[in-house]
């Protein structure tokens, strides 16, 4: 496979003054992405993931029912699993049930494909601080062999504060919409995640490292501002090359 296509994208933070920051669109969590049903038992984690990835959709005008998806996430549903925790080391050690249903890692990617009635392939992975580009190299590994085209989410919500005081912060989720190959309509072209030596940007780089979910900063930013061909870090010590739409010869602007 030459490169996968970037169709659309969407990141959503919670923290108002950390949105300001970003060289993107981003929004808040928007809670009518989620059917009222399922809506009272979703974490900040999924419902950050659900807005993130409802717009990424909607910007590639791709139905989400027709798409297989790659969750990614470093610590999952680590509020819920703290609680989970907290009551097991009680002298009753009672927990709900429905908590232990929300506290997995794949939560997010089922409830997104109970709620869009999507019955493609899902799947949940962490790695890390490496999680993005894990997802990113799973993704070109589908979309390599399968074609077609594929949901990348990846996500944090805050941590608990006394698990890790300098880490954890500020809660953020992205999605990318992704197809094997060249796409003339997308948005970016997007190379094979490989190893080699890359540095994020000195104005993310200790932030990205307090939240290895915002990994994915350097390369939306570029989606969104346009440039010519060049090499983004993915993680600390992956890379991707890309090329952005407006810099590729016979589109116009």
């Amino acid at each position: 496979m030459e490169c996968m296509s970037l169709l659309g994208f969407g990141a959503c933070a919670p923290d108002p003054e950390f949105r300001t920051r970003l060289p993107f669109p981003v929004f808040d969590i928007d809670r009518d992405t989620i059917p009222p049903p399922l809506r009272r038992r979703t974490s900040q984690a999924t419902q950050m993931a659900f807005s993130a990835a409802t717009v990424a959709c909607k910007q590639a005008q791709r139905s989400p029912a027709t798409l297989p998806s790659v969750f990614a996430s470093v610590v999952g549903e680590i509020q819920t699993t703290d609680q989970l925790c907290t009551e097991l080391v009680k002298p009753d050690g009672i927990i709900s049930p429905s908590a232990f249903h929300n506290s997995v890692q794949n939560s997010a990617a089922g409830y997104w494909s109970i709620a869009q009635q999507c019955s493609q392939p899902a799947c949940a992975l962490a790695a890390g601080h490496e999680t993005f580009a894990m997802a990113l190299l799973e993704a070109w590994c589908q979309l390599a062999v399968l074609g077609g085209e594929l949901l990348l989410v990846c996500y944090d919500e805050s941590w608990p504060k006394y698990l890790d005081p300098l880490r954890g912060e500020p809660a953020f989720a992205s999605a990318l919409v992704l197809a094997a190959g060249p796409v003339d309509a997308g948005v970016m072209r997007i190379g094979r995640p490989d190893y080699g030596v890359s540095a994020f940007p000195p104005a993310w780089a200790s932030l990205i490292d307090q939240m290895p979910a915002l990994s994915a900063i350097p390369l939306l930013g570029l989606a969104a501002a346009g440039g010519g061909v060049q090499n983004i870090a993915v993680s600390s010590g992956m890379r991707v090359k890309v090329n952005p739409f407006s810099a590729m010869p016979g589109n116009s602007e």
